[in-house]
């Protein structure tokens, strides 16, 4: 591999964006999947862009994005190593124009997330992390601050609780009756991983359905930061594990504090 080749696929996540961008700053059409999901000119320019740079800075790995999820599991499941992609995290804050969209482009190694790259194309901001150097956030065209930004201990009497901008349901509510007065904090897309890995929320308890390529460069941003995605065993969520891309329920967590996980467990069950 060339020296550059993380700063290639970061850069790939930026270009992206920028068409994304293009798309944003005017009018749209948006069209409808099966499963009732939205989907725009901005989804597939983003895929097009990001899979034909991809095969090109490393044409031996194989790139499975959310807008080709037609490749079959008997494919996939040979596959130790794959880009797990999704070219416009948050779809429907697309369409709202409120700026809480993402680009996510994770490298898969044995079924853990082991490069991740998440884009905010209207902030200009890069979180990136890689296993074997830790996890960064970056302006563009600005040098890299090492996360976690904030890394104080975990309050239960303070506790901020992550919650989804266009997913909010009343689990999140009951989650948080568990404690006294928690802050809830609305973010959209893979924002909430990169907010607990920077430190500016506590826990993300997730009861609804997600796909693999919507947590994997998220879970990898908040890993390599120190944090923890976690299933009701206990384990680290992995993927290409089965026929299906949908996760299990999971708890993201800023720190691991077993108070926290316990409480998830208790609802979760």
């Amino acid at each position: 591999m060339p020296d550059n080749f993380w700063e290639d696929v970061i850069s790939t996540a930026v270009e992206a964006g920028d068409k994304i961008l293009e798309i944003y700053e005017g009018d749209f059409d948006v069209d409808w999947k099966d499963d009732f999901s939205p989907l725009t000119q901005a989804d597939r320019s983003s895929h097009d862009y990001i899979t034909n740079k991809l095969k090109k800075i490393t044409p031996h790995i194989p790139v499975f994005s959310e807008e080709s999820d037609n490749i079959s599991w008997d494919i996939r499941k040979k596959w130790e190593e794959y880009w797990l992609v999704d070219p416009l995290d948050g779809t429907k804050e697309f369409i709202r124009k409120n700026g809480e969209f993402t680009v996510n482009i994770a490298l898969i190694k044995n079924s853990k997330p082991f490069f991740g790259v998440v884009v905010i194309p209207v902030q200009k901001v890069i979180y990136w992390a890689h296993k074997d150097c830790g996890s960064y956030k970056r302006n563009y065209g600005a040098k890299d601050k090492k996360l976690p930004l904030e890394n104080k201990k975990v309050d239960l009497d303070n506790l901020r609780i992550l919650g989804s901008r266009s997913h909010r349901t009343t689990t999140i509510e009951v989650f948080s009756s568990y404690f006294n007065e928690p802050e809830i904090v609305s973010a959209g897309s893979s924002l909430k991983f990169c907010l607990l890995a920077e430190g500016k929320a506590d826990v993300y308890p997730r009861f609804g359905p997600t796909s693999e390529w919507d947590t994997a460069a998220g879970q990898c941003v908040l890993e390599c930061a120190g944090g923890y995605v976690l299933d009701k065993t206990g384990s680290p969520l992995k993927y290409n594990m089965q026929d299906s891309v949908i996760n299990s329920h999971f708890i993201a967590l800023r720190k691991y504090d077993k108070r926290l996980f316990k409480y998830f467990k208790e609802f979760e069950n």
